[in-house]
């Protein structure tokens, strides 16, 4: 200790400045502590390292165990989790895996954490099986899988496209007297939500409140946006009520959640109400929020207002999104101003927006309602990249005014090149061909549909 500092200190003080980001003074602190005779250890290098990781890059975080090694301090099992978290972060395999070598050649045994990190990493990248290995091989070192450890399983699992299998090992976990966390419930109502299975969502929900754990925001929210997602609006905002009269507070990702869901049902005062009600509680206003706002003006038929709120954003700092420009163009068809909405539209191909293709997709779908359907087509044609949504609105549009052998056509080549149509649009082009006399083409497309499923399984 030098004049009351200590290298105790030196850390407190690094790790500070480290947490606001300021690397720089934190270089500075280090060099002004040695010079004091005040010398690093261990710990201060590896908080240099992982700030590096999370905010400048692998490089850099590298660079210091460099650094670490010519003041003779050798890295230790924290110090190679960091730079493991960080390459994890970044999806870089390759590094992740070489890492975890070099750890291994330098005697550093990995702890869980290590062996988590490594999971979460193979997981990430859409390696479930390798992930798996991962898991086994924890196991087999004799280190002890934590509660951790299974949510990242439960979560990877969910996420590559096997809830199911995420399900079963909650299950297990049960028989084999672990207590779930809420956060496990979460990842798997999550999960289980993504995955289409809403039914089994709320089973897991309803099991949660039968436990000692209590769910929160993040839970009640979750299911929220799944029954939004699925058109159960009213399930949805009785989630959203039944939270708020249990003192829940909300974010404002909560709030558009449930302000976006009355919207659709037509609610506009409902969701006006409770747009206020954020704005009351203080909670400031992100892109998410603005937009939200926008929305419900515009499907108020108040475009000035919306105009006016743009420029609020703008004064703000923020910049417009594909879903701003969406919202803007979707209001001005909605109000008849077809002509504006192209305007607006062309006006965003100028700012180099031409690959917006949640506003693209937009002013096809009100392009086809206001009854412009060769406009329509033609903007379709020219449309650079397209997406499942695409297709399927075009296929819909098109049967919706009798136009069955273009839609038939389209979604021919949809299966063809292995592009998903909603199944709604698919039974729209089949009983529209029959009943227009084209029963060899509803025959032929039935086959195609078939043939498509069959190959989606391997």
């Amino acid at each position: 200790m030098v004049g009351g500092l200590s290298t105790r200190l030196l850390n407190i003080c690094i790790a500070s400045v480290c947490k606001t980001q300021q690397l720089q003074r934190a270089e500075v602190l280090l060099i002004d502590a040695i010079r004091l005779g005040v010398l690093p250890n261990v710990v201060t290098y590896n908080t240099l390292v992982d700030a590096y990781c999370r905010f400048v890059s692998m490089d850099a975080a590298l660079g210091v165990i460099h650094r670490m090694r010519e003041a003779g301090i050798s890295p230790d099992v924290i110090t190679y989790n960091s730079l493991v978290a960080g390459s994890t972060r970044k999806r870089f395999l390759s590094v992740t895996l070489d890492l975890f070598d070099e750890m291994l050649n330098f005697s550093i045994h990995p702890d869980r954490w290590s062996y988590n990190t490594l999971m979460h990493c193979f997981f990430k990248v859409g390696k479930p099986d390798e992930a798996y290995r991962v898991f086994q091989n924890l196991v087999l070192s004799e280190l002890t899988p934590g509660q951790d450890t299974f949510n990242i399983l439960i979560n990877g699992l969910c996420k590559n496209g096997y809830v199911i299998h995420g399900l079963m090992l909650f299950r297990n976990l049960q028989r084999h007297g672990v207590v779930p966390e809420l956060v496990t419930y979460n990842l798997l109502i999550d999960g289980l939500c993504k995955a289409g299975r809403w039914r089994a969502a709320k089973s897991m929900l309803m099991e949660l409140l039968g436990t000692d754990e209590k769910p929160n925001a993040i839970t009640y929210t979750t299911v929220m946006k799944c029954c939004f997602k699925f058109r159960k609006y009213e399930q949805g905002l009785e989630i959203f009520l039944q939270m708020a009269n249990q003192g829940h507070t909300f974010d404002g990702f909560g709030y558009c959640t449930a302000v976006g869901g009355l919207v659709k049902i037509g609610k506009i005062e409902e969701a006006n109400q409770w747009m206020h009600r954020m704005v009351k509680n203080g909670i400031g206003l992100d892109l998410v929020s603005y937009n939200t706002l926008i929305n419900l003006l515009c499907r108020e038929g108040r475009l000035d207002a919306a105009y006016t709120v743009v420029e609020e954003l703008e004064k703000c700092g923020l910049e417009w999104d594909a879903y701003t420009h969406a919202i803007i163009i979707d209001g001005l068809c909605r109000a008849g101003d077809i002509e504006g909405a192209q305007r607006h539209f062309d006006k965003m191909k100028v700012l180099g927006l031409g690959s917006n293709r949640v506003a693209w997709n937009c002013m096809i779908d009100r392009l086809f309602k206001a009854g412009y359907i060769n406009e329509a087509m033609k903007l379709f044609k020219t449309m650079e990249t397209k997406d499942d949504f695409t297709y399927s609105s075009v296929v819909h549009n098109l049967c919706k005014v009798g136009r069955f052998r273009s839609a038939y056509k389209i979604l021919l080549s949809c299966l063809e090149s292995g592009s998903k149509i909603l199944k709604s649009a698919q039974k729209a082009v089949l009983s529209g061909l029959k009943e227009s006399g084209y029963r060899k083409d509803a025959k032929k497309l039935k086959s195609k549909i078939l043939m498509a499923r069959v190959l989606a399984r391997y």
